[in-house]
């Protein structure tokens, strides 16, 4: 059973950054694509990015792109989600996510939730 571990969030202010990682007990790493989530309070878990197992295709939800970048370390098993300009409407539990790589359509379900491990999740919450 592969478990997902975030870390870092917190507390944060407009216009200021955070780091959220999240670590996988899983062997072959590089193999799972990972995805971040959000869940804001009244509102649906929505896509924030996604790094596919394969080079550095990446994807991201359009409120945050230009802000937010997603990265993977696979030598520490590890994938990083940098959160700069934040914005009090990225207040949300944010959610690590990953799946296997080659069973995994990551252009067609990258944004859908199909994942097949999630994290406990972490919060972020950006005061004005």
């Amino acid at each position: 059973q592969v478990q997902l571990v975030e870390t870092g969030g917190g507390l944060g202010q407009a216009g200021g950054s955070l780091r959220l990682s999240c670590t996988s007990s899983v062997r072959t790493f590089s193999n799972y694509v990972m995805g971040w989530f959000r869940r804001a309070p009244g509102k649906e878990r929505e896509l924030v990015a996604a790094i596919g197992w394969i080079g550095v295709n990446t994807k991201y939800a359009d409120s945050v792109k230009g802000r937010f970048t997603i990265s993977r370390d696979d030598a520490k098993n590890t994938v990083y989600l940098q959160m700069n300009n934040l914005k009090p409407d990225d207040t949300a539990v944010y959610y690590c996510a990953s799946s296997f790589g080659p069973t995994f359509n990551f252009e067609r379900d990258y944004a859908t939730g199909n994942y097949y491990c999630w994290g406990q999740g972490a919060q972020v919450t950006v005061s004005s």
